[in-house]
């Protein structure tokens, strides 16, 4: 006979529960068996009714140091097993896990694992004791005439035990998933430590990745792109130069396509340079902001201080980060702040810290809330666990402070 698909949903779930449970209980018990034989050997001993009992002690007390991992690898395999839950090797760095799981919440876990297989049995026993009745001689059921309606109740209460054993059966199980993972797997707090040292190569990896790309893209765009708009721009001049005898209106349009070739160059140049400059890579940190500083179109006082018993260059990424926020300082400035008369740029190695100050005598009232250039750039700085600070009150000054790490 088939059953609908909510009881064999129930009865399915309820072997499993009870298989779970059935094989638990044993290997929680063994344990607290252990620990009673313990305790009775140091009974013993404070008695002194036999002088080998220490000996005894001893090979109990080793038997349960050496079962604990080996209990740990069974319920490992018992949760993985039935109940699709894979808890990863503890390892030995914190074993009072694993002892305190197993000697204290062990014991009283196996207890109720054995007292709900108990009223399973029971309830069986007991709903089906007409079955059982039946099955005695029938000298007992003459000598006791009132036994059907004792039957009757023994049943109901078998029933009632029976109805109540899957939700006990579900709650006991919650109960040791939400323990027995958090308990015989690894410390979470390392797994923490682990969890946030994967994210961090990983975000390492992203970014190196990123910057590896608009090196590409420069690369590409310097040699490919760029080089062909030149070629057009010294074709275009040399016919501008030669042809001479050209009509007027035909000279005007070289003259324009010559021009709008030179506009083409520079603005190229312009995004080469912002995807990122290759005098950064060539030359370093203190030839590109130089190179940035007479471009700006306010004067800016540069002053970059690498002392010479620390590593000159810091990683690729770090000087993209650095580059990058005094590029896009100093076009905040020109752009934002046209009363600005100047500009400090500061870069300072202390120690593991790249230190970058960008400082006007503008006006202020720059709010990196409401800024999509400046939240942009504190994100960038994050990008590479670098802080990012700014003071901007009304009426100034503006000062943008970015520390960076550079390991030593």
């Amino acid at each position: 006979m088939k059953l609908p698909p909510r009881p064999r949903r129930v009865l399915t779930r309820l072997t499993r529960d009870t298989s779970f449970l059935a094989l638990g209980a044993p290997l929680h018990l063994f344990i607290g068996f252990l620990l009673f034989m313990i305790f009775g050997l140091v009974w013993e001993i404070i008695e002194g009714h036999d002088a080998s009992v220490p000996v005894v002690l001893g090979f109990a007390v080793v038997l349960t140091v050496f079962s604990v991992p080996a209990l740990t690898a069974a319920q490992r395999w018992r949760f993985r097993q039935l109940l699709g839950i894979d808890i990863r090797p503890p390892g030995w760095r914190r074993p009072q896990r694993q002892f305190g799981y197993h000697c204290l919440l062990g014991t009283l876990l196996g207890g109720l694992e054995a007292l709900l297989l108990s009223l399973l049995l029971s309830g069986l026993a007991a709903a089906t004791v007409y079955v059982w009745i039946w099955g005695v001689p029938w000298t007992w059921r003459a000598d006791h005439p009132g036994y059907t309606t004792q039957a009757f109740y023994v049943t109901l209460a078998g029933l009632a035990a029976l109805a109540a054993v899957p939700a006990l059966a579900a709650a006991l199980v919650r109960l040791e998933t939400r323990l027995g993972p958090e308990l015989l797997g690894p410390d979470p707090s390392a797994d923490l430590v682990r969890r946030v040292a994967d994210l961090t190569e990983s975000r390492a990896g992203a970014v190196d990745a990123a910057d590896a790309e608009r090196r590409r893209i420069e690369r590409d765009l310097h040699d490919g792109a760029q080089q062909r708009l030149v070629s057009l721009a010294l074709n275009l001049g040399l016919a501008k130069a030669t042809l001479t005898d050209l009509p007027p209106e035909v000279r005007e349009v070289i003259d324009t396509a010559h021009r709008e070739a030179k506009e083409a160059i520079e603005e190229l140049s312009s995004l080469v340079r912002g995807l990122h400059p290759a005098v950064l890579d060539e030359l370093g940190l203190d030839a590109a902001l130089s190179g940035l500083a007479a471009r700006a179109p306010l004067p800016v006082r540069l002053r970059v201080d690498l002392p010479p018993d620390l590593p000159q260059r810091a990683t690729p990424a770090v000087e993209a980060v650095a580059y990058f926020v005094v590029s896009e300082a100093l076009t905040n400035i020109a752009k934002h702040a046209p009363q600005a008369t100047r500009a400090d740029v500061t870069v300072t190695r202390l120690g593991g810290i790249l230190r970058v100050v960008i400082a006007d005598d503008g006006m202020g009232g720059a709010d990196p809330s409401k800024g999509s250039g400046l939240t942009g750039l504190a994100q960038r700085v994050r990008s590479v666990d670098g802080t990012f600070r700014m003071s901007s009150p009304v009426g100034g000054p503006t000062m943008m402070s970015v520390e960076l790490p550079c390991p030593m």
